[in-house]
């Protein structure tokens, strides 16, 4: 079974990766440290001893002694007592033939000096070696006795251990060691503290994790219907969706909005307003290069903190389109209701008389029945051609008689099919919401009657009366605005649809009305048949 891949999570990759990079970082510079230390370290022995040798050099004892103007044991005794003092591991002085006149070790003074480096400093330069000799391997320092002359007497040379040496790089390279612990130590602890601190700040989420929401935002920004539109706290665009793009090309507005100020391109747009007050702002219709769009405007917080906003719009023409649709099934809705419902009805009628078993009354209703639907479906289809129309006319008959309102449509009444089948819907919301209102005029009126007359010649007219109380004059020109009603709240719509419609299909409207004798409402519209098209 394959195994799956697993990844190290963003704080233990910021930290080992942190960690790495100090101790890396740490090593090298204890390499290139280390080894100037041992270098300096080097240094400062040889020095050290060096000033010392050059002490004995210029000593007069020492030279008196050389010279033979003094007795040559007194070299002996000035050597220790430095020897003492400074802690050097030798002090060897010798002649010309290198023979040693002072050694830590008294049985040695007189013989040779050992080591075989004391050549360079016979020939009377002063140099730094390292040699083996009777007291074990030492850094040596030669340095040439002249006389008052200038005339080379003698040699001198100091000693230190090479343990001592290495003992002092140690201690060196051991203060450098424990800096770079505590350097990686820091090292590690900033590094935690760097993760959790970027791991809090992507509210502690992995990179795959941000990919895949970054991914889904995306892909929910560009198949929205909505247009979207950020801004930052500057009012400088940080994102706009592909509909929002075609809306502002629809208008004629084609610029590369991101980074821009939003007011450059949308003077008029209230998005700056939010941004500064913190106020959302809802169903706000505003022009875009004649396009009216609606949108809500609402301000983006962080931690408390306004950072910038977010507006979303849409076309107003097409939310129209889509409350138009919703109004439209909801009429359709209707009338199939009440056709179910009278069905249901006489089917109750007809469950009785069975039970009865009263088969010749039975008989009587059913032919009744079905010769009233035959002649109502057929005095619907001849003068309404229109089958989606004359099926919506039916239903609308059987919602009228179950409020037992009477609905006539008058006999001269003519209606072709149309040539253009998108106007079928908008004819259904003119007709649809005048009958309904016309029913709810007549509901509580003592005579309930509704005419409905359809005629059609160059254009279509369409003419609803009723015998409800009428209407005010004060009020004939506020039925159409929308939501308003004097029927309670959410009505007001219907009218403010049919005048939608109507002045879609560029027709007009008008409305005559007698208080206490009912209303009538006439609407003329262009209309085109699909027998005149094909002739």
């Amino acid at each position: 079974m394959r195994k799956r891949k697993t990844s190290l999570g963003l704080r233990t990759t910021i930290t080992v990766l942190v960690c790495a990079v100090v101790a890396f970082s740490l090593l090298v510079t204890d390499i290139l440290i280390s080894h100037n230390v041992e270098r300096t370290t080097e240094d400062s022995q040889a020095e050290k001893a060096k000033v010392i040798a050059r002490i004995v050099a210029d000593s007069p004892l020492v030279i008196d002694a050389l010279a033979g103007r003094k007795d040559i044991s007194e070299i002996q005794t000035y050597t220790n007592r430095l020897l003492k003092n400074t802690g050097v591991h030798f002090i060897v002085v010798m002649d010309m033939n290198g023979i040693r006149k002072s050694h830590p070790d008294p049985r040695k003074i007189g013989q040779h000096f050992v080591g075989g480096d004391e050549g360079i400093a016979l020939k009377g330069k002063e140099y730094v070696s390292m040699g083996k000799g009777t007291l074990g391997e030492s850094m040596r320092v030669f340095v040439p006795i002249f006389s008052e002359t200038k005339e080379q007497i003698g040699v001198v040379a100091v000693g230190i251990s090479a343990d001592n040496v290495e003992e002092r790089i140690e201690e060196s390279r051991h203060i450098i060691y424990i800096g770079v612990g505590v350097g990686i130590l820091v090292g590690i602890i900033g590094a935690i503290l760097l993760a959790r601190h970027i791991k809090k700040i992507l509210l502690g989420l992995e990179p795959s994790e941000i990919s895949k929401i970054l991914e889904e935002r995306n892909a929910m920004l560009q198949s929205v219907k909505e247009g979207i539109i950020a801004i930052d706290k500057d009012a400088k665009v940080t994102l706009i969706n592909n509909e929002a793009k075609r809306l502002f090309e629809t208008s004629g507005i084609r610029e590369n909005f991101i980074g821009q100020d939003i007011g450059k391109y949308l003077p008029n747009s209230g998005i700056k307003e939010v941004l500064k007050t913190g106020v959302a702002q809802f169903h706000q219709e505003q022009s875009l290069n004649g396009i009216t769009i609606v949108t809500n405007r609402v301000p983006l917080y962080v931690k408390g903190e306004i950072v910038g906003a977010i507006a979303t719009f849409r076309d107003k023409t097409e939310i129209r389109q889509l409350a138009e649709q919703l109004t439209g099934i909801r009429l359709y809705a209707d009338a199939l209701r009440a056709q179910s419902h009278e069905f249901m009805n006489k089917m109750h009628v007809v469950l009785g008389l069975t039970h009865m078993k009263n088969y010749e009354q039975l008989e009587t209703y059913i032919s009744s029945m079905v010769s009233e639907h035959q002649y109502e479906i057929g005095d619907v289809m001849r003068k309404i051609k229109n089958p989606v129309l004359a099926g919506f006319m039916l239903g609308k008959l059987s919602y009228a008689r179950e409020k037992g309102i009477e609905l006539i449509i008058s006999e001269d009444s003519c209606l072709p099919e149309s040539a253009d089948e998108s106007i079928n819907h908008k004819l259904i919301t003119i007709v649809g919401n005048l009958i309904d209102n016309a029913l709810d005029a007549v509901a509580n009126c003592e005579s309930k009657q509704v005419h409905l007359s359809i005629q059609y010649d160059d254009k279509l007219i369409v003419k609803v009366t009723d015998t409800g109380h009428g209407i005010k004059k004060e009020e004939i020109d506020k039925v159409f605005t929308k939501g308003y009603s004097t029927k309670g709240e959410n009505r007001g719509y219907g009218l403010y649809l049919v005048k939608d419609s109507i002045e879609r299909l560029k027709g007009n409207i008008h409305i005559d009305s007698v208080l206490g004798k009912g209303t009538t409402i006439t609407v003329e519209s262009p209309y085109k048949s699909r027998d005149e098209i094909g002739r």
